[in-house]
Formats: structure tokens, C-alpha cells, sequence
């Protein structure tokens, strides 16, 4: 059942108000859930039932996507206020210093709730922030490209195309590897979820000076990289681990950006190994 939080978070403008909307199941030590750009909480489906075997996880939908509201006027998509704004999430949820698990976008919030020490560990998953110039130009047009493929089909369309192999190949080949393996159901959903994204704009314009130098000391962190993204090669998870020298860095086999779609028992295993 989704529920919503509402808190303060600080800016450079000033403390403003936010409210985010989250879904929370199992018992055990709080586990945090971030999706990327143009997602919807639900991106975690795949794993949430195995993880609440053990964690109390909480899936969230980020600022301007899913069902959460958008950030006040005047405030940027940065890395820095956002995952300010996830603190003063978790805060009102009592929990403030969880595991953190991120996808993408998710991944780098992850890396930097846990540089700030807001996190207890960190599961970064093909996380942003690790490209190159012409790789992140290359993303970028990708996602645009996806975005306005959302926004310009009917919805009956997307519907139709939704119900057969092909047609979530068309639709999800970008950032899953096996498309064959989603539901119709969960694919009309992700497509509108990028469709209406109201955050998506803002996200990308920040994400133009989006990059993780920075170790995460005393934190255990992983950083897992699908065998077939090909939205952010795996090359960068190389850089990354350049970066966060301390990070155990994992190859997921088979796996395309959003993993959890394509492998949820690997992916699954790597998040509570990690947290663990």
C-alpha cells in the first residue's frame, strides 16, 4: 500500500516543503530503494519480496517521479539536494541511516548518502556518474529519445504493444536485456511512468554536471554492473571502482541497466550480501 511523507528539507533558498510517496514491507535492519531517471518505485518489484525476507525496505519514488510530487519552484534536481531531501525523508520515516540500494540515478543519490555518512551501506547499481563526456551526450540523447517515444504514443498503443514479446522489446530493450521476461502490466506502467515524469527535465539539465569523485570511506559499498547495459557501459564501473577504491565491484551476467528486471535472484543476493 503506497503511503506518503511529508517533511522540510533545506536548500540553498531556504528550508522547503516536499512530500515523497513510498511503499514499506518486511522487518530487519531499514533498507532504502532508489530507481533512476524516468522510473517509478516499482522498478524494484522484482526484489522487493526476497529483500523483506530479511530488511524492513522502503521503495520511494524520487522527487518529480512515480507518485511523488515535484521539487518547489526554484529548486534544482542536483545530486546534493536530493539525497538532502531523501535525509529529511528518512528522518520522518525514523530511520536515519539506512542501507541504501540505488539503480542509476538511484545509484549515484546511494554513493552520496553514503559519502555523507547517511548511509549504513551502499548497493550502486550501474550508478550515474562515472561517464565520460561523449558517453554521458550519449545517454542523455538516449533518454530523451525514450521520453518523447512515451509522450508521443496512445496509450491504447502502448497498451497493444505491451501484450507481445516484441513489443516490450521496443519499448524496454534500452535498459532491460531480457524485455521478454516483463509482464504487459508492468511495462504500461514504467512507459507512463517516463511519459509523466514531471522531474525529468529538471533531472537531466542537473545531471549535465553530474559526476562521483569522491571515496565513501567506512562504508561497505558494491558497485554491480550489468554484462549487456548499454545505456552506461560497464567500462565505467571500472572508473568507479578507480574512485572508491575500497568498493567490491560485481559483474551481473546477462543483466541490462535496470537488473532487477532481468536477474532479481542475483541482484537480490548482491544487496543483502552488501548489506550485510
Amino acid at each position: 500500500m503506497t503511503d506518503t511523507a511529508s517533511f522540510s528539507f533545506d536548500t540553498p533558498a531556504g528550508s522547503r516543503a516536499l512530500s515523497l510517496a513510498y511503499e514499506r514491507t518486511g522487518a530487519g535492519q531499514p533498507l532504502l530503494l532508489l530507481h533512476g531517471i524516468g522510473h517509478h518505485r516499482q522498478a524494484w518489484d522484482p526484489v522487493v519480496r526476497v529483500l523483506a525476507g530479511e530488511r524492513d525496505v522502503i521503495s520511494v519514488d524520487l522527487p518529480g517521479f512515480g507518485e511523488s510530487a515535484a521539487l518547489p519552484d526554484g529548486v534544482a534536481y542536483d545530486v546534493r539536494t536530493v539525497a538532502g531531501a531523501l535525509t529529511a525523508f528518512c528522518s520522518e520515516l525514523g530511520v536515519p541511516r539506512p542501507h541504501v540500494a540505488g539503480n542509476s540515478l538511484g545509484g549515484l543519490l546511494a554513493l552520496e548518502l553514503g559519502r555523507t555518512g547517511r548511509a549504513r551501506s551502499v548497493t550502486a547499481l550501474s550508478p550515474a556518474g562515472f561517464w565520460t563526456g561523449p558517453e554521458r551526450r550519449y545517454a542523455f540523447g538516449t533518454l530523451w529519445a525514450m521520453r518523447r517515444g512515451a509522450r508521443a504514443l496512445p496509450v491504447p498503443l502502448i497498451e497493444r504493444l505491451s501484450g507481445s514479446v516484441a513489443g516490450r522489446a521496443a519499448l524496454t530493450s534500452t535498459i532491460c536485456a531480457r524485455p521478454g521476461r516483463r509482464s504487459p502490466e508492468a511495462v504500461v506502467a514504467e512507459t507512463l511512468a517516463l511519459r509523466n515524469a514531471a522531474g525529468f527535465e529538471g533531472t537531466l539539465a542537473a545531471g549535465r554536471n553530474a559526476s562521483f569523485t569522491s571515496d565513501v570511506p567506512g562504508v561497505p559499498v558494491t558497485v554491480a554492473w550489468g554484462s549487456q547495459d548499454v545505456l552506461l557501459p560497464r567500462r565505467q564501473g571500472v572508473r568507479a571502482k578507480r574512485v572508491i577504491p575500497g568498493a567490491r565491484l560485481v559483474r551481473l551476467p546477462g543483466c541490462g541497466h535496470v537488473p532487477m528486471n532481468d536477474d532479481p535472484a542475483l541482484v537480490s543476493r548482491v544487496i543483502l550480501d552488501t548489506s550485510r
